[in-house]
């Protein structure tokens, strides 16, 4: 059965543009060649916190991550109590094949400041700031919102920590790529880093060098590591900021630009993307990499696109046939998106998925 399924999508897949994958592609399919020649065993650390109604987002994110991913994964889930025995009961009927591995943690903060933390933006947002000082055994890490899905293996993201020089210790994409509609450097009331600021919904961490970094900062001379940063940051700032732990990242690499990597913007895709027209570039050129469905765009119509993207593999079965389970129908919906300015440029949502389920096929084939 999948032999035969492979070899039809084969031939399909020589029918599409020549533009799925260019040098570009070949020159990150070599590095990260490269990467897992070294780090052949090494696993994932992929991190995610959900409150309120985000079951369904979350474990639709945490599927997108185990579709297409080659080395093995481990989920660290931070949740509200009574979401435990939801992820339990939904992540144990999973078909790891004992690729994946999961841990559940309870919200905690501070106890001497946790009431602030958690009024800070939204509930629980700003537990991501404490992940490298509660996961003290973990040396690197991925965190991502709940509304993020990934069109191309995490293999590919977690390749980025090999490319940090000696001083980064995260990687994060900026907030916008256009300063005419850009927030921060319209409305900021506080520093934020390079022209239009950073995202922090997809936050790739080097976290044994994040507990050790000193940090520059505007409040003492001395500098101060992660620990003791956070609550002098937030003490200082509570009344200037607006998108609460993001703003306070913001800050901080403000001051140690030194130590950010920058995706490109298709490794972060959000509405503002392409609901003003088209304006990440790379995109365009190689495909969304991993989508973030941010303003709940995921469940209203006011972007079809985002949600067709969602549904698609929210309804995925494991084991089915990709091209005709998932990229054929979502393609289907995607054509009847074009009267929005994201639907126009539809194809940029399907493009990198389209070659990763050819990348999967092809892994396939020469493991039998």
């Amino acid at each position: 059965r999948c032999k035969n399924l492979s070899v039809s999508f084969w031939n399909s897949y020589w029918m599409l543009p020549s533009d799925v994958c260019g040098m570009n592609c070949f020159w990150e399919a070599a590095f990260r060649y490269d990467y897992m020649k070294i780090h052949p065993s090494e696993k994932m650390h992929l991190a995610v916190v959900a409150c309120g109604e985000r079951l369904e987002e979350t474990v639709t994110m945490l599927r997108s991550a185990m579709i297409f991913s080659i080395r093995p994964l481990h989920f660290h889930i931070f949740a509200e109590d009574q979401l435990h025995e939801s992820f339990k009961d939904i992540l144990d009927e999973f078909p790891y094949e004992g690729k994946v591995n999961y841990t559940l943690y309870p919200i905690t903060f501070p106890t001497e400041s946790a009431a602030e933390w958690k009024k800070l933006f939204k509930p629980c947002a700003s537990q991501r700031l404490f992940l490298p000082l509660i996961l003290k055994n973990v040396d690197s890490l991925l965190y991502v919102d709940t509304d993020i899905l990934f069109l191309r293996p995490v293999d590919d993201i977690w390749s980025f920590l090999g490319k940090f020089n000696s001083t980064q210790i995260a990687a994060m994409a900026p907030e916008h790529e256009e300063p005419r509609i850009g927030w921060y450097n319209r409305f900021a009331r506080h520093p934020y880093y390079g022209v239009t600021g950073i995202n922090s919904g997809v936050m790739l961490m080097n976290m044994t060098r994040i507990r050790r970094k000193y940090f520059k900062n505007d409040m003492t001379p001395v500098r101060l590591q992660w620990g003791e940063i956070l609550m002098p940051l937030l003490k200082k700032y509570k009344l200037n900021i607006t998108w609460g732990d993001q703003d306070l990242l913001n800050i901080m690499f403000f001051h140690n630009p030194e130590s950010l990597y920058v995706f490109p913007c298709q490794w972060n895709y959000r509405p503002d993307h392409c609901i003003y027209g088209s304006n990440c570039k790379a995109a365009e050129e190689e495909g969304i990499f991993i989508l973030h469905g941010n303003r709940g765009v995921y469940h209203d119509d006011k972007q079809p696109t985002f949600r067709a993207v969602y549904e698609a593999i929210k309804n995925y079965a494991f084991g089915d046939d990709l091209v005709h389970s998932l990229l054929q129908p979502l393609e289907l919906e995607l054509q009847k998106t074009t009267h929005t300015y994201c639907g126009r440029v539809y194809k940029v949502f399907i493009k990198q998925l389209t070659k990763s389920v050819r990348d999967l096929y092809a892994r396939r084939s020469k493991g039998r």
